[in-house]
Formats: C-alpha cells, structure tokens, sequence
C-alpha cells in the first residue's frame, strides 16, 4: 500500500494542527519567514534544526527589521488539507529584512513552526512550503497572509 485515504489525512491534519475531535493539545503554532536559494531553505527546512549555521533553518529565518514568528490556527481538515482561518499580520517593517545567512529582503518560504523564538533552539519545523510569490519586505512594508490562504496538506 502507498497511499493514505483523504479521512486518514484529514484526521491527522486535525491531530497536528489541533482541530477536531482529539486527545492531543498541540503547542501554539507559529508562521516562520524565510529567505534564501530555495534549495538551500527547502532542505534546511526538511532536515535542519533551528541553529544559525550553514544547513539550518535557523541561518535562514529573517531576523531583523522587527520580524516575530506569528501565531496561526486552522479550521478543520477537509478534502486531505487545512487552511488558515486568522489573517496572519506580521508587525511593520522597522528595517529590511534578512537573514543570519545575508540572503536578502525576500521572502520566499513560510513554515509551522511549534514554538515563539525564544532563543531557545528547541523548535521544530512541522510543515513547509515556497510562496507562490516571493514578497521583498523594506523597511516600512508590512506583510500580511490573508485567513484561508496557507493551506497544508499531507500530499
């Protein structure tokens, strides 16, 4: 057998992300920003851990101008996915953003992360994905990601 049936992936969309009947309370999950050569942030985000060295996730996550992990929910999984259902609004701009790695003001990867960057290096990467637009944040910009725009799937 290869593949999962659509309730199997809803219901452990549901578990993860907290939605639904369950016996599980997930930690607070978190919108991260990335930027950086995509595959070099994908594979960072797949194997990495969040320390600020090279083929870590954590030498890619934007760092300055003010940039915070941002607080996400999910409304239940149905057809194999869950989308967001909060507008995320990521605090304004208060210099260009980048990285530990230098990679520049674009945005071009988002994550779910399960927990606020408080210096700790504990957190974990639970899903991924590319933007289908890349976005430069300058100074002043604000970033926003609409409610039901950031959908995961276990696909």
């Amino acid at each position: 057998m290869s593949a999962a049936s659509t309730f199997l992936e809803n219901e452990l969309l549901d578990h993860v992300l907290g939605e639904g009947a369950r016996n599980y309370t997930p930690p607070t999950l978190y919108v991260a920003l990335f930027s950086g050569p995509a595959s070099d942030v994908s594979a960072a985000l797949e194997s990495g851990t969040m320390a600020n060295s090279a083929g870590n996730w954590g030498n890619f996550e934007i760092n300055t101008g003010g940039y915070v992990r941002q607080s996400i929910n999910f409304a239940a999984a149905s057809n194999g996915q869950a989308s967001s259902n909060v507008t995320i609004n990521f605090p304004q701009a208060t210099a260009n953003y980048d990285n530990p790695a230098g990679s520049g003001s674009t945005v071009s990867y988002v994550a779910i992360i399960d927990q606020v960057d408080d210096g700790s290096t504990t957190a974990n990467v639970l899903f991924y994905g590319a933007l289908t637009n890349a976005k430069e944040i300058l100074q002043n910009d604000t970033l926003s990601i609409q409610s039901g725009s950031l959908t995961v799937s276990l696909a």
